[in-house]
């Protein structure tokens, strides 16, 4: 698992870094462009980045946009109160904040928060494995959906999704979104980003993503709640 860290204070990347390094493997950058190679090069599991990049107000938020277009989960870390944090950066959407100053057992408990979905999911596709047929719903043409298994004390229940060749739906996560997604099998481009088995993604806080296959898809789901 992968974490990327973006804050531009060396002293404080390196401390964040390495409490972080206890639970996943850490990319650290110190720059907005740094990071966007980084998003560019890499998946990620999580993105943490502060607001204020090297002077820059709002360098966090092109970090924030480029991780939201290739469906990875983002924290954001600012001392700005999280609802004027919000409606600033309408219409994308951190799916956690670690407002300043925070504790570092803050920090580590949003890391494996998001960790654990990942975890999770991978648990239920090895463990429980895929729903008999009788258990799938046909919810458009071309897409069903089958619930799966409770998920871990933090999260809500499973959901399995199954996509012929050439279908699609508006993904609506339940709630106010951030949902992980397993994909198991197949293909499946999200808002223009393309992806193919395995792999995971995020679909993060107030998307509503356009989702397609070109050959058919099989993943899982679980819903991050508040």
């Amino acid at each position: 698992m992968k974490v990327l860290l973006v804050e531009d204070d060396a002293s404080l990347r390196e401390g964040m870094g390495e409490i972080i390094a206890e639970l996943a493997e850490v990319r650290a950058a110190g720059t907005e462009d740094e990071a966007l190679a980084a998003l560019t090069a890499e998946r990620f599991d999580l993105v943490i980045t502060d607001l204020r990049i090297a002077g820059r107000e709002q360098g966090g938020r092109a970090v924030l946009e480029a991780a939201r277009r290739r469906q990875q989960a983002v924290a954001l870390v600012s001392a700005a109160a999280p609802d004027d944090l919000s409606r600033a950066l309408r219409p994308y959407l951190p799916d956690a904040m670690l407002v300043k100053p925070f504790q570092l057992d803050d920090m580590l408990t949003l890391v494996e928060r998001f960790l654990g979905v990942r975890r999770e999911l991978e648990r239920i596709a090895s463990e429980q494995g895929v729903p008999g047929e009788g258990a799938w719903t046909e919810t458009s043409p071309g897409v069903r959906m089958a619930a799966g298994s409770s998920g871990m004390q933090a999260q809500g229940t499973s959901n399995w999704v199954r996509m012929t060749p050439g279908s699609g739906f508006a993904w609506r996560p339940d709630g106010p979104g951030r949902e992980g997604v397993l994909l198991v099998e197949g293909d499946l481009e999200v808002d223009g980003e393309q992806h193919t088995a395995p792999r995971y993604l995020f679909v993060g806080a107030g998307q509503a993503p356009e989702a397609r296959t070109r050959e058919g898809c099989l993943a899982v789901t679980l819903v991050l709640k508040e």
